[in-house]
């Protein structure tokens, strides 16, 4: 591999912004330091760019294999390298669903031989595959996926005595997505008696509402309390939900943790009229003090990680009626340019985002040599020029689905080159894909 210097950064990394030279060898971070004098195949001026740990996404769905007409796991890992994320975790609900390690396995190869970014994918959880998920490996596998409510594809899990065995067995962090089921039918119900198949997309976040998420949130916090499960409660929604979670101890010893994703953020519920189907998802984009509220939380550190459930589907299945369009948002080539342009707006601070959207991830997934920039661990990297701006075209977009809520879009800030396991896969727009990313690999 190519040894690369970079060269007068401002490094962004636990908790401080210093000026640094990074030698990068063997795929790794060989050196940090003032004036690093090491000869090296590649130079790169980092003046005026800021360095930062390649962001860790925990949520994506990347669609392969089955739905390989919406996206692929060589499109979206691109798309994600092109916007600094450097590692995914992706999602079980592809077809077949990955419920067997074997299915499961073969997501792994696929992405052996086709995706620029480093990757994990959860096992799958179902109403009957207890004892398969129990064969899953902590060493190599990010965690145990389970939907407490329903949502692309049909993995809901409802059984209770199936959540009590999980809860009570499982040896890796179980991700749940918590929506109470019941309480979306009740809602839809009502909501069809008054519309028919005319109902507007502005109600969704009134049919899965604030009562949906806590219901089905409260529930799993107290089975993970009951069994001391080690728990991720995925891409919270309301400000409700936060009193579920504490922020008086460190991370590292959280047994329950949170997630917050951009979009939940970024939009609120007057954003219907503008996006329509676009941002339809699952949780819904609900009002705007949730929006407010979940920022707050970010900050206090009662949500502890930021990601995207990146979730593409082609632009003729968006533009259905309400009930017919599908749910999800692709996002992850434009997550950390949103969260950039929070910190030009003064609502983050650089080193929140990356401790939120690298330390973080690494921390509550022991997440093996990532996450951070330190001698001796892989080299994944992103180098962002915070005053260029830089505007989303259908040219730019990387996403198999084609298209982006962000289209005609301006962002203050311009992700120039991102190394991933220390290969400069892309850099100034241009991508090198002749070496692919690395599984990634946990301390458990």
């Amino acid at each position: 591999m190519k040894s690369i210097l970079i060269q007068n950064a401002q490094l962004v990394n636990e908790g401080s912004i210093t000026t640094a030279d990074v030698l990068v060898q063997n795929g790794r971070i060989a050196q940090i330091g003032q004036r690093i004098s090491a000869e090296a195949d590649q130079i790169i001026d980092a003046t005026g760019l800021y360095l930062l740990p390649g962001v860790i996404d925990d949520q994506v769905h990347f669609r392969e294999p089955g739905l390989t007409h919406k996206a692929s796991i060589a499109t979206e890992a691109r798309a994600a390298v092109a916007g600094g994320t450097t590692s995914f975790m992706e999602m079980p609900n592809t077809v077949p669903n990955a419920t067997t390690q074997e299915l499961l396995e073969d997501k792994y190869k696929i992405a052996a031989e086709t995706s620029l970014a480093n990757y994990s994918f959860y096992m799958g959880a179902t109403n009957d595959n207890l004892s398969e998920v129990l064969l899953t490996n902590p060493n190599t596998v990010c965690g145990i996926k389970i939907f407490m409510g329903s949502s692309t594809g049909n993995m809901l899990v409802d059984n209770e005595q199936t959540l009590e065995q999980i809860f009570s067995k499982a040896k890796l962090p179980i991700a749940v997505h918590c929506e109470d089921e019941q309480t979306i039918r009740d809602n839809m119900a009502i909501y069809e008696a008054k519309y028919g198949e005319d109902i507007p997309v502005k109600c969704h976040p009134e049919i899965r509402n604030e009562t949906a998420c806590f219901k089905s949130s409260f529930l799993a916090v107290k089975l993970a309390e009951k069994h001391n499960t080690r728990l991720h409660i995925l891409h919270i929604s309301t400000e409700e939900e936060l009193k579920l979670f504490r922020n008086d101890i460190p991370l590292e010893q959280k047994r329950i943790t949170a997630e917050v994703c951009v979009h939940h953020l970024w939009f609120d519920k007057e954003d219907y009229d503008t996006y329509g189907t676009q941002i339809k998802c699952n949780p819904a984009v609900k009002e705007a003090r949730h929006k407010e509220g979940l920022l707050k939380g970010l900050l206090e550190d009662k949500l502890d990680v930021i990601a995207t459930d990146h979730a593409p589907h082609l632009w003729e299945e968006k533009q259905g009626k309400y009930k017919q369009a599908p749910s999800g948002v692709p996002l992850v080539q434009h997550s950390l340019q949103m969260m950039l342009e929070f910190v030009k707006q003064g609502k983050l601070t650089l080193e929140k985002v990356v401790e939120k959207m690298a330390h973080a991830p690494a921390i509550l997934f022991n997440v093996r040599e990532r996450g951070y920039i330190r001698e001796g661990y892989w080299a994944d990297l992103v180098l962002v020029d915070l005053n260029k701006p830089y505007t989303v075209t259908k040219e730019n977009i990387y996403y198999k689905c084609g298209w982006s809520p962000f289209e005609g879009h301006t962002f203050s800030a311009t992700i120039t080159h991102t190394l991933v396991s220390g290969h400069l896969a892309f850099a100034n727009g241009a991508f090198d894909e002749r070496k692919k990313g690395e599984r990634m690999l946990f301390d458990r």
